[in-house]
């Protein structure tokens, strides 16, 4: 199927809407097969479009229509055209009332966008365009309205009824039913509504604002989940207190509710008051959930409640701007995770995840700016450009006007807009008149795609004592568009002497807005290592020549702890590059001593915490390794990198063992000492087990036995799954039977082998997906099997015969008929296919030409392949 057989929408052709919503009430009669949805709305034409006199045209999807009534009269069939898809009604007054009647199956609804039913329990998934699943609405972002819900259900089955806002009356109803109806008092757009009806338990909790309200929270779980919210609940606390230090912002509402379900699309969903949050990011205790899980919870928990003010209280004008809201709240649940845990630790974690996704995506054919000027998807932009990249964007504001100018512009920002449906260039001229500065050129940072390259060259003139820095940005050019024009790019810089200080007067921000520009630091009086772009400034790619020994140098002493992990980083990639060279030339492989040396020093250096230790000692990825290659071989990276993993075990074996023992003891407690601990010794570990001898399995199976944390229990299963022994067979029926009534932890189990790197992990793979409990119905078990293999294990996926791209591509076709935008994540994972060598290249595009060539096959995996394959 082409593109053309699907409505392709640009930035530059939106037009307000000729009708606006002030209010609309809804009434839900549930039932899973078959609900029942009144909605009666107040309408008017849009006063700032005076010459609009058209037809009221409503969204929808999937419908079934049983009446229409206009200021309470039914309208003839003459007045309308109705379809699954949209309500035309010509010849509507200049202010009117509408009342429509639709039936929707959520038992059904597989795509699990708009109502739909989760374990027996309704719940709604409403942005971007889902509401229209729910009835006949002008379903956009701009459109806001205030809404008032009543649902009835069966009070047995359904005993809980919530919605969005406050509750103010319930009661019961004949043959065992029962309603309750809430109002939201603030005006929404239909993307952010809300439903969940279910038997559930609440966790209970309050929290005083700096004014002395006490809001109600409210955690909605099964009840057999009951015992894993309290992390959830003190991360909600901290999320609401953090907000009010650092940006003066308090909850407008009553009540807080958050709602987990086990078949979510996504992480979570701000819903005004009432989020709904994938179970995964919700339920936690430290025996079925690891240090990086509690953290993960911590900050989505933070992000969605962020977005009360940064989405909600202000939200987009239309898509093309989602951005302005996940960006910015990104950003924020960013700096709240640097707070809560360790700063330098959250910024290096930050920094992997956008070089390995959104990197990636910038060389891709996929490549879009953060603010994308057309889609035919909306759900196909949910990406980490909008995501990570767009909070790179919105951190380069507070970087060169400083945290306190950029608390004044966010704080005026809200209050000009607030009540708004707003675009990106609102946020940059709010920012800009609060702090009367012109910020127009930061503009280019929303228009142009890819990812900037800053080359960096210094001189040092000894007579002169000065150092000239010069630094030169370049950006790639597109087909078909101009040449991109210079960004602003701060850099902040230091200089550093022989005695590993900066230098005094060196450490400078510089910014960079030309194509070139050239800066010097005087009274340097000896031959300075510098430092560029401490704290990763800004989301480019840096690129100066250094030698082993500066590298080095710099991840001994560098003041920034970003740059002295990225001074080890790029000493290993360079020295893992080389290998990658070596076998692809079928030459021997040795180890690069002074790798070695640089790891020992980290190993044994008793001023770094274990989390920075255990960072540090992680070799980039073989993704991020593939990105530096112009042509990929998948497994000349794996070989060359699993060469250095048992290089540096067989040569820090004793300190390795050491570092393992010492750590070995301590409590199950989620605190900073016990996560440090836990993370070194597991990161000796996996370099232990990587020797493949039996007392360093021993060491892994024992552990796995002993383990009560989920963290050490994971830890060792991890390193036993990349294994062919009996341990690993014995880990693996262990963990199903132990864990196989636990959906979250039984993820894991799938997720571990599928990106397990033994020979025989694909046919694991294919075996797996015929396991009574795979499900390709749940989201949460397909991206545990499925998409960690595909995107997570590049030599398992990229087998020379072609064999795992047929059976993931059988797997997409499949899952497109289920839910479409889960299946478009999956198939992103060939969207590189152009980069590998020509065997596999060729291989990747055949599935990629069969998907297409599907019939039938929905928008969201379409416009993937299609732009994949360049068309």
């Amino acid at each position: 199927m082409t593109e053309g057989a699907h409505e392709r929408i640009h930035r530059k052709d939106y037009r307000p809407s000729d009708f606006l919503v002030d209010a609309i009430d809804l009434c839900f009669e549930l039932d899973p097969v078959a609900t029942v949805v009144r909605a009666k709305m107040r309408l008017r034409r849009n006063p700032d479009l005076p010459t609009s006199s058209g037809p009221l045209v409503l969204h929808g999807d999937g419908l079934e229509l049983r009446s229409v009534q206009l200021d309470g009269s039914p309208l003839d069939p003459g007045r309308f055209e109705a379809d699954s898809q949209s309500l035309r009604i010509s010849n509507v007054p200049e202010r009117f009332e509408l009342e429509t009647e639709v039936v929707i199956h959520p038992a059904e609804n597989t795509k699990l966008m708009g109502l739909y039913t989760s374990s027996d329990t309704f719940c709604t998934q409403c942005e971007a365009e889902g509401f229209r699943r729910i009835t006949y609405y002008l379903d956009r972002p701009d459109v806001m309205a205030c809404f008032t819900t009543r649902i009835e259900a069966d009070q047995a089955k359904y005993p809980v009824l919530l919605s969005n806002g406050n509750r103010v009356g319930q009661g019961d109803l004949p043959n065992g039913r029962h309603w309750v109806q809430w109002e939201d008092p603030f005006r929404k757009p239909s993307y952010l509504f809300a439903l969940v009806a279910g038997d559930l338990v609440c966790h209970p909790g309050t929290f005083t604002t700096a004014s002395g309200r006490e809001i109600g929270l409210e955690i909605w779980v099964e009840a057999d989940n009951v015992d894993k919210c309290d992390h959830a609940l003190a991360s909600l606390q901290a999320a609401m207190k953090w907000d009010e230090d650092t940006y003066g912002l308090e909850y407008d509402l009553d009540t807080y509710m958050i709602v987990a379900v086990n078949d979510f699309n996504m992480g979570a969903m701000e819903n005004k008051g009432l989020n709904i949050f994938n179970s995964k990011f919700v339920l936690a205790k430290p025996s079925t959930a690891t240090d990086d899980d509690y953290e993960g919870i911590e900050s989505v928990v933070a992000h969605e409640y962020f977005h009360n003010w940064t989405g909600n209280r202000v939200t987009c004008r239309d898509w093309f701007q989602l951005t302005l809201k996940e960006g910015l709240t990104v950003f924020r649940d960013q700096e709240f995770s640097a707070d809560m845990t360790s700063r330098a630790v959250q910024r290096i974690k930050d920094v992997t995840r956008l070089r390995t996704a959104q990197f990636a995506e910038d060389a891709g054919p996929l490549a879009h700016p953060i603010r994308p000027e057309s889609y035919i998807e909306m759900n196909n932009f949910y990406t980490a450009t909008v995501y990570e990249k767009g909070a790179e964007v919105v951190r380069l504001y507070q970087t060169l006007l400083g945290r306190e100018a950029f608390r004044k512009g966010l704080r005026h920002y809200l209050e000009r807009h607030d009540g708004s449906a707003v675009t990106c260039d609102d946020f940059r001229q709010a920012i800009a008149d609060a702090n009367g500065v012109d910020l127009t050129q930061l503009e280019r940072w929303y228009l142009q795609a890819g990812t900037p390259i800053v080359r960096a060259h210094g001189v040092w003139d000894e007579p002169a004592a000065v150092y000239a820095l010069t630094l030169t940005q370049s950006q790639r050019v597109f087909p078909g568009q101009s040449e991109p024009l210079p960004l602003p790019i701060p850099v902040p810089v230091g200089l550093l002497g022989a005695d590993g200080k900066d230098i005094p007067g060196t450490v400078r921000m510089l910014e960079l807005t030309e194509a070139e520009q050239t800066f010097t630091f005087e009274n340097v009086s000896e031959r300075p290592v510098a430092s560029i772009g401490r704290g990763f400034s800004a989301p480019i790619k840096l690129e100066i020549e250094r030698s082993h020994e500066e590298l080095a140098f710099l991840m001994a002493h560098d003041s920034d702890p970003f740059n002295r992990w990225e001074a080890g980083q790029d000493l290993a990639k360079r020295v893992l590059l080389r290998l990658v060279e070596r076998v692809l030339d079928g030459h021997s492989l040795e180890l690069d001593e002074g790798l070695v040396r640089a790891f020992q020093k980290v190993l044994l250096d008793p001023n770094l915490d274990g989390s920075i230790k255990a960072l540090t000692l992680t070799l980039p990825s073989e993704e991020l390794l593939a990105q530096e290659l112009d042509v990929v071989d998948p497994d000349a990276v794996h070989r060359a990198r699993q060469f250095v993993v048992r290089g540096i075990a067989t040569a820090l074996r004793d300190e390795l063992n050491r570092t393992y023992e010492e750590h070995a003891r301590g409590t199950d407690a989620i605190d900073k000492a016990q996560i440090d601990r836990r993370r070194i010794k597991n990161r000796a570990l996996l370099y232990l087990v990587a020797l493949e001898e039996q007392e360093t399995i021993d060491m892994a199976a024992e552990q796995f036995s002993t383990a009560t944390a989920m963290t050490d229990y994971e830890a060792a299963f991890m390193s036993l799954v990349d294994l062919e022994s009996p341990e690993t067979h014995r880990a693996i029926g262990d963990f199903y039977q132990r864990w196989r009534d636990e959906p979250l932890v039984l993820d894991k189990w799938f997720r571990m082998q599928a990106m397990s790197s033994a020979p025989a992990a694909f046919e694991g793979v294919v075996t797996l997906s015929q396991h009574p409990d795979f499900n390709l119905a749940n989201p949460n078990r397909v991206r545990s099997l499925l998409y960690a293999f595909a995107a997570g294990n590049p030599v398992g996926f990229h087998r020379a015969d072609g064999e795992a791209y047929r059976f993931v591509a059988d797997q997409i076709l499949e899952l497109d008929a289920i839910n479409p935008q889960v299946a478009a994540r999956i198939v992103s994972s060939f969207n590189q296919w152009k980069r590998y060598e020509p065997r596999r290249s060729q291989r990747m595009q055949f599935e990629l030409e069969r998907i297409a060539s599907r019939s039938g096959i929905s928008k969201d995996v379409s416009e993937i392949v299609e732009r994949s394959l360049g068309r």
